[in-house]
């Protein structure tokens, strides 16, 4: 096999990315208080489906917890997509704001305010997914967050960003929860039926 062989892109590799971040993000929910970085999670699916890319991370991982919360969603299970954190500062990144619509919720400009409303669903999927959840448990804002937060002032959302980035976002079809593929509009996932 060729060194070219040895890559796929993230399209070809989606699907099975999809059922091993599920799992990785099951088994860190798993563990109370505890949460995975972006480039974490990237290289735990590469490494369990031995499929890897050369497309840099920002480009594909996004669309991976896009549809991981849909899943969720179908499930009734709490976005696992709380889990996930940038290493610089501790706090999910704005793709958060997928689960978020998917309830029907705006999207939340403040990252100070996501990461609060990120914290309450993270402990959400500590009590779902069997942690030892201490009884008196509160919602966990990340350390680093919490420093961020002392020292920076908030600011207030703008409503043209949102409705911007809204106008901007492609319809895509919902996840099927059993196959993790992206179904087309009708609902019925081909793979499946």
């Amino acid at each position: 096999m060729s060194e070219s062989d040895a890559y796929v892109t993230p399209k070809v590799a989606h699907p099975y990315w999809a059922k091993h971040a599920y799992e990785v993000l099951v088994e860190t929910a798993g563990r109370y208080d505890a949460v995975i970085t972006y480039s974490e999670l990237a290289e735990e699916v590469q490494a369990r489906s031995s499929m890897r890319t050369r497309a840099e991370m920002r480009n594909w991982i996004g669309g991976l917890l896009a549809d991981l919360a849909k899943v969720n969603h179908v499930r009734g299970e709490p976005p696992l997509t709380s889990l996930v954190v940038h290493k610089q500062d501790g706090r999910v990144g704005s793709g958060y704001d997928a689960a978020l619509r998917l309830t029907g919720q705006p999207p939340i400009e403040d990252p100070v305010e996501r990461e609060t409303h990120a914290a309450a669903a993270r402990l959400e999927c500590y009590r779902h997914w069997g942690a030892d959840v201490p009884a008196d448990a509160h919602p966990t804002v990340h350390t680093r967050t919490r420093e961020v937060r002392e020292r920076s002032p908030r600011t207030p959302a703008t409503a043209s960003r949102a409705t911007t980035r809204a106008a901007a976002e492609e319809r895509r079809g919902a996840v099927c929860p059993t196959c993790f593929m992206e179904m087309p509009l009708s609902g019925v996932c081909p793979n499946c039926e």
